[in-house]
């Protein structure tokens, strides 16, 4: 998107994923580079140094506060970091806005929730634009889309496939949002090219709306053109017995809808895919990188 906006882009990776094909990847600069190890020995101060971005985008957010200061002392005007809507824990409220909901169950998005407001607060004192997003559950093509066990498991899509019944906790109204990968690029693309309005906030991305558990495995009953039994257990027993692993369970347990009417009226922030859509592609990526058989 910024390549094709007239952007000069810069890529920092591990070097461990292919570069993807395309005319617009070839005028994009990459630098292999570890992100923790080039924070530590100097190598990313260095590197901005050398490049001088007048943009920073950190994807992985695991010590913002580094990059942080690393992008000040080199001159960045614009620090955009990216969250997570789970950093808001346990929603009160669905559509959830970008504010505290309870403390997060998650130690590592709790321990990244904290740096992340410390460096908003920071940056409203030294003037560096600071801005983070908040993607839910990230679908699309490029990753096998999150399953009905609340994985990302190639095994629980082919049972899938074949129409194998699926456990839910009752009554399957649990609110599922995917959104589609391109979507939340949308929400960092727009958060760049608007730098004065972004600055000093946080902005959740999304789809237009969620689907209930129950829709979310229809849908993939439509998707894989069979019908997929869902049996019902107790929200208690779904989380002790069926899916124990809080990380698998809280996709089915709690709500994931965020609002997303604050990027959408100050950036113009506008999802192209719905939920059903960024599934269906991702089902389609599967079948396309023979993850999966017809």
């Amino acid at each position: 998107m910024l390549i094709e906006d007239g952007e000069d882009v810069t890529v920092m990776s591990s070097g461990r994923t292919l570069l993807p094909e395309g005319d617009c990847y070839n005028q994009v600069k990459y630098i292999t580079m570890r992100y923790a190890e080039s924070l530590q020995d100097g190598s990313f101060a260095a590197m901005l140094n050398e490049e001088r971005p007048a943009v920073v985008v950190d994807i992985l957010q695991r010590d913002i506060g580094a990059v942080y200061s690393a992008s000040r002392e080199a001159g960045v005007s614009h620090v955009v970091a990216c969250g997570s809507l789970w950093m808001f824990g346990r929603p009160k409220v669905v559509p959830t806005p970008e504010v505290t909901q309870t403390e997060c169950p998650f130690e590592g998005y709790q321990r990244r929730y904290s740096e992340l407001l410390q460096t908003l607060e920071l940056s409203k004192n030294e003037g560096l634009a600071f801005t983070a997003v908040m993607p839910p559950n990230i679908c699309g093509p490029g990753k096998i889309p999150l399953d009905g066990m609340g994985g990302r498991s190639l095994e629980v899509h082919q049972a899938h496939q074949r129409g194998e019944e699926v456990t839910l906790p009752y009554p399957g109204t649990n609110l599922i949002g995917p959104c589609d990968a391109e979507d939340v690029a949308r929400g960092f693309f727009c958060a760049v090219k608007n730098r004065e309005s972004a600055a000093g906030e946080i902005f959740n991305v999304g789809s237009a709306y969620a689907l209930t558990a129950e829709r979310f495995m229809a849908t993939y009953g439509e998707i894989y053109k069979t019908t997929i039994p869902v049996r019902y257990v107790s929200a208690e027993t779904y989380a002790a017995e069926i899916s124990p692993e809080l990380g698998a369970h809280f996709h089915l347990l709690e709500h994931m809808c965020p609002d997303i009417s604050k990027i959408s009226s100050r950036l113009g922030y506008h999802p192209r895919y719905t939920p059903e859509e960024a599934m269906e592609r991702g089902v389609k990526w599967m079948f396309d990188m023979e993850l999966l058989k017809s």
